[in-house]
């Protein structure tokens, strides 16, 4: 077959090409930049002093320290999840692989929501646990651990999940070349594991700070909504604006906004660095 035959073939016309292009741009103006457009334009349509008093109210700034609060403790947990799993099940043969794999995956198919009922079966004062935790005054509803706990399991796959197929995929040679030469299998992971997956790693804790950051339906259940308390962003955004405080609605969520697009843009470089790394070797 010659070359041109071989291109035409893979090729499509090039109306059918800009006609695809056009509908993509169209659907990301339509649902993704516009939205964001909306949010910024109501957030200083008043003002940059409106803006500013919006997100220095004390309930709001609550909001924002009990997010990066809840992000801080989460991923960091979700990562030495992420990496200790993978390497189980990357590194290690056992009866009940394939179960553990599923049940890693069991956030993304539950409802947030269901996920704040559980827990709330779990810890609240009638609950399974309740008397218990009441006895020893430790409360997990309606309080801080409660949202963490939600977090941290809507959270759990991500990092995981990321890392598993990258680990299969390089196999454990150098691991074992490493061993057979004397090495600690602590000195193993540090010089040889983490160089190799960090980018992975990088990624699956950018995805996870996402998710951590926008958590609603779970949160909104077991928290309890009290201001200045127990809402996060979300919940916080959501108050404001079903008292029709859309300007200081809009404010919040331009932090919340503009937070999801370092994490976009963290993603991005990574992506970039990773792409890179493999065109080099």
């Amino acid at each position: 077959m010659s070359q041109h035959s071989h291109h035409a073939a893979t090729s499509e016309a090039p109306w059918i090409k800009w006609s695809l292009i056009s509908i993509a741009l169209g659907f990301l103006t339509l649902f993704l930049v516009l939205p964001l457009a909306v949010v910024l334009y109501g957030a200083f349509e008043a003002g940059l002093n409106v803006w500013w008093q919006a997100v220095s109210d004390p309930d709001a700034l609550a909001a924002i320290k009990l997010t990066l609060l809840v992000i801080f403790i989460v991923v960091p947990i979700n990562a030495l999840f992420g990496v200790a799993i993978a390497w189980a099940i990357a590194k290690f043969d056992f009866k009940g692989k394939t179960l553990l794999i599923s049940i890693i995956d069991l956030p993304f198919a539950i409802s947030p929501v269901v996920v704040g009922l559980i827990f709330v079966v779990m810890f609240s004062a009638h609950g399974w646990l309740g008397p218990w935790l009441e006895q020893h005054d430790l409360q997990i509803i309606f309080a801080v651990p409660g949202i963490i706990l939600v977090i941290l399991f809507g959270t759990l796959p991500f990092i995981a999940r990321e890392l598993i197929p990258l680990m299969q995929q390089q196999g454990k040679d150098e691991e074992e070349a490493s061993l057979t030469l004397g090495a600690s299998g602590l000195k193993t992971f540090w010089y040889v594991t983490l160089p190799n997956i960090k980018w992975g790693l990088l990624y699956g804790v950018v995805l996870c700070n996402a998710r951590a950051m926008g958590e609603f339906g779970a949160v909104a259940v077991v928290s309890g909504r009290i201001r200045g308390e127990t809402n996060t962003m979300p919940l916080h955004i959501e108050v404001l604006y079903n008292e029709y405080l859309f300007t200081a609605a809009f404010a919040v969520s331009s932090l919340l906004t503009g937070l999801a697009l370092v994490t976009i843009v963290l993603k991005s470089m990574i992506e970039w660095k990773d792409e890179r790394k493999h065109r080099i070797h």
